[in-house]
């Protein structure tokens, strides 16, 4: 007998009592719309950038994504693994079932680590010898070894860990940070992005705002010559002049949006102009290091040529945050740089290097000037590398178990979280997904992952993608 589409009412009570649940349906449905929706933040067009309350009490003011771009190897810096040296040269077990990765190295044999490990500090963290100077700060560290992600690649894994999605299109975390709370300063971008070599796989989409409003994207900051390009008028042309031009834009401006005031667009330029005109002097100043002391400048590892240049995006930094400037985002191996598919050694000495003395001594830094308890300091890539060889030297990409470090802004110091299987491979207790990772981050920062939302066409968008947690054995 077929099944009917409808129910029968049976009687009048019957009738108001299904008519009264869908009734309710829809209020509550429009009163969960109302609720997220009304979380969005509350953005003054005249002037975008301000300062926004927080969802509650924040524990980080400002943040430094320090992204190794690339893959660095979990397993030879931060995640020993006796059991990878014990079965050197074999196969991975079959229990693992089979296992893809881009280059197909899912066969290979299992490669140990040649690095030395040692616990450090009273922590006991497990640092390599590929990082001295991080083994000195592992008491001020918070290590997870259990992080996982989607991608495979780096085009989508590097989407991923900026934006939430291995797909192109989303803001990026940066974006979503800058549209909550806004920023600290008014006379320098709210969100700063440096590379210290080529573009990033993705390129400016890792700082992008994709649908949020444009103000609210990365500035990418130069590491030589004038911090912006062609921000600077020309010598022949006076400061009087240069501000009347903008008072006569904005004049335009005005009167044109007088009749559009539904249109934001104008009163975005206008700020942006202003925005522009302010930095000609301060932007400079920022990244100016001349008047630092020359025992600052040896801590960030300035006097070594193998880390000087990363040593002075992280000195720039930290004068950025002391600025004002709310998320600052440097990529040490712009590039995939960190993917050693052949040489591991080589490769990750030179990275290891370049990067050791620098984060360091930026860590060290912010904690002597009392910065580092309200700033948020993630280290980390887009995923890790495998157990098993490629080739004879290298490691493939590994998104199923990887290692990440944070320091400041609310973290517990000292703790590792999380681990991978006997070999490396897997998250297996305590995992944590890239979407826990930014959940974690926007927490810190006073912000509910879940609250903080886009409508855009008709839908509440969300830096998590609607999923995610916080990870709140972390948090001090």
């Amino acid at each position: 007998m077929p099944i009917p589409h409808t129910e029968w009412v049976t009687s009048r009570r019957d009738f108001l009592q299904k008519a009264g649940l869908g009734f309710g349906g829809i209020a509550l449905s429009s009163m969960m719309s109302g609720d997220s929706r009304a979380a969005a933040p509350d953005i003054d067009p005249l002037s975008p950038l301000s300062p926004r309350p927080p969802h509650f009490a924040p524990k980080a003011k400002r943040c430094i994504f320090l992204f190794m771009e690339g893959g660095p190897s979990h397993i030879d810096l931060f995640d020993p693994k006796p059991e990878l040296t014990k079965h050197a040269g074999k196969p991975l077990p079959a229990s693992f079932g089979k296992v893809f990765t881009p280059m197909g190295v899912g066969g290979n044999n299992l490669f140990a680590s040649k690095r030395k490990f040692a616990q450090q500090g009273e922590s006991g963290t497990w640092v390599s010898d590929w990082y001295p100077h991080i083994a000195k700060i592992a008491d001020d560290i918070t290590l997870v070894r259990s992080c996982h992600a989607d991608g495979v690649n780096h085009v989508g894994s590097v989407c991923q860990m900026n934006t939430g999605s291995i797909l192109a299109g989303r803001p990026s975390l940066g974006a979503w940070v800058t549209y909550g709370l806004g920023t600290e300063n008014q006379d320098l971008p709210a969100f700063v992005v440096m590379n210290d070599a080529a573009e990033p796989i993705g390129g400016p989409r890792n700082w992008g705002n994709a649908w949020l409003p444009a103000t609210f994207q990365g500035t990418p900051f130069r590491n030589s010559g004038p911090p912006i390009l062609h921000l600077a008028p020309p010598g022949s042309v006076t400061d009087r002049q240069q501000r009347a031009k903008l008072d006569l834009i904005a004049d335009f401006d005005r009167m044109h949006a007088d009749s559009r005031s539904d249109d934001t667009r104008l009163a975005a330029r206008i700020a942006a102009y202003e925005l522009a005109y302010r930095m000609q002097s301060h932007a400079p100043e920022a990244v100016d290091l001349s008047h630092e002391t020359p025992e600052t400048k040896t801590l960030y590892g300035m006097d070594d040529d193998r880390c000087k240049d990363f040593g002075a995006m992280c000195l720039r930094s930290r004068r950025l945050l002391e600025r004002g400037v709310r998320f600052v985002q440097l990529y040490c191996g712009s590039g995939s740089q960190w993917d050693a598919h052949r040489d591991l050694e080589g490769n990750h000495t030179k990275l290891c290097a370049r990067s050791d003395q620098p984060v360091a001594g930026l860590i060290t830094d912010l904690k002597r000037r009392g910065l580092l308890e309200d700033t948020l300091v993630i280290w980390g890539g887009e995923f890790g590398r495998t157990p098993m060889t490629e080739g004879t030297d290298g490691r493939d990409h590994n998104p199923y178990g990887f290692s990440m470090f944070f320091a400041g802004g609310g973290t517990k110091p000292g703790l590792t979280y999380g681990a991978t299987d006997e070999f490396g491979l897997n998250a297996v207790e305590d995992k944590v997904h890239v979407h826990d990772i930014h959940a974690t981050i926007l927490h810190l920062m006073g912000m509910d992952h879940l609250r903080l939302t886009y409508l855009r066409d008709g839908r509440d968008e969300r830096l998590t993608v609607n999923s995610g947690k916080v990870v709140k054995s972390i948090l001090a």
